[in-house]
């Protein structure tokens, strides 16, 4: 009968056949009518216990709706298996019936089966109600779920046989499919898990207010290497891969850093560097020989970003910042002095001008007298009046949100309109020279 079809119609034919023998053998035997009895009975007890349990086990482990503990966090995250109770009661019960079926008819064919059936809506409880994360559930329901069912029918075996016929060739190194997907879902978890670790110690290490900033970035970044290589280093164990082919591969990405790939590496040692030396960090106002200007607001492996005060992101190579001249007006928050300049008309008595504008500078809030108060000094003699400059020192940059200069001028106008004071204009004397024309 299955001879002119295609293997796998071949094959699929032969287990439905097989299938149909055994249900009609079970529907036949008085000894698998009790197995099903078991298999029901220990469903409704299950369902029995489950409720009652359930309801002690969300009463002893629920915490208050405000705690955020570490505690809590866990407790909440232990209720979120509540749904498996019932499922894997109904396991449980069906394999003491197992035994005892087993005692009586010498067969427990039935109840293995049943036992398989409920791991598999044990599979599918825990992908549909328990996972929340996206990629976990979508792992599950194209992985865990099919293999659950492959493991109902009893094929895992003989899938995974003809899976490790089925081989793959890359030069020298020959790969089954089944390592090649056993690769995949190992991948996939692993670096799934190692970007959730990833992301805790990073905010762990920044949460560590006693280090600074370039060390917490440093630690940071040296956690993501460490992670996600022994991630890579199990994926490799697990895909039965020798490490002489990652010695191999290693060379061959050093020739190609070498030749193509030196700029990511040279970035990649500067921002290595630049978080060692600590000089230039999160937060820092910086300019840059090339023009760019603006504040650290992320440094990476590759690059560093500048946020300018008019919201633009500037993506800075950290080769850059060792290159080339850096001005880093913060400093982690270091005072900057600036200066502004004024002009009095000559009908001024200088000597008094120096007092008035330091003493309303000086009450300015922004203003500091440490390292250094408000000093004005006279610039010189110009062509309308009389020049000054008055500096100060402010606690960050004089642009942006800030504005220090604008605010100090309107303090020197108002001080010297209220002194008296003239603050002159330009003055030309035009000269007319013969007749005037009638």
């Amino acid at each position: 009968m299955f001879d002119n079809q295609p293997e796998i119609v071949a094959r699929a034919l032969v287990y439905l056949s097989q299938g149909w023998e055994i249900a009609y053998g079970w529907l036949s035997s008085p000894a698998a009518w009790s197995q099903f009895a078991i298999l029901v009975g220990s469903w409704l007890l299950a369902a029995i216990v489950a409720r009652k349990l359930g309801r002690r086990i969300d009463a002893m482990l629920r915490p208050a709706p405000q705690a955020a503990g570490p505690i809590a966090v866990l407790r909440r995250f232990a209720l979120g298996f509540l749904p498996l109770l019932l499922p894997l009661l109904a396991y449980g019960f069906t394999a003491i019936g197992e035994s005892v079926t087993r005692s009586l008819f010498g067969s427990g064919a039935v109840i293995a089966f049943g036992k398989r059936v409920f791991l598999f809506i044990a599979a599918r409880v825990l992908v549909g109600r328990v996972i929340q994360d996206p990629f976990l559930r979508l792992l599950g329901r194209y992985v865990l779920i099919p293999v659950a069912g492959l493991y109902v029918l009893g094929l895992t075996d003989e899938v995974a046989a003809w899976l490790e016929t089925l081989t793959v060739e890359l030069g020298n190194i020959t790969i089954s499919m089944m390592a090649l997907i056993r690769g995949a879902i190992a991948g996939s978890l692993l670096f799934w898990l190692g970007s959730w670790s990833n992301r805790r110690s990073a905010d762990y290490i920044k949460a560590q207010e006693g280090l600074r900033p370039a060390t917490r970035e440093l630690a940071a970044k040296a956690a993501e290497v460490a992670i996600f290589g022994l991630a890579f280093l199990l994926l490799l164990n697990i895909m039965g891969i020798d490490l002489t082919t990652v010695a191999v591969l290693g060379g061959a990405l050093g020739v190609g850093i070498g030749l193509g790939l030196q700029q990511i590496a040279a970035n990649f040692i500067s921002g290595i560097i630049l978080l060692v030396e600590g000089q230039t960090t999160v937060g820092d106002y910086v300019e840059l020989d090339g023009g760019e200007a603006g504040t650290i607001v992320k440094m990476t492996a590759r690059a560093c970003i500048l946020e300018t005060f008019d919201g633009k992101w500037i993506v800075v190579p950290n080769e850059h910042f060792i290159t080339t001249r850096v001005v880093n007006y913060s400093d982690q928050g270091s005072a900057n002095r600036y200066e502004v300049n004024f002009s009095v008309s000559y009908d001024t008595d200088i000597n008094t001008v120096p007092q008035i504008v330091t003493r309303a500078v000086a009450a300015l809030p922004f203003v500091l007298s440490e390292p250094e108060g408000p000093d004005v000094e006279l610039k010189g003699f110009g062509e309308s009046g009389i020049d000054f400059a008055v500096e100060y020192w402010v606690p960050g940059i004089d642009d942006g949100r800030n504005k220090y200069a604008s605010r100090v001028l309107f303090a020197v106008w108002n001080a010297l309109k209220d002194a008296g004071i003239e603050i002159p204009y330009p003055h030309r004397v035009v000269e007319l020279k013969g007749t005037m024309p009638t």
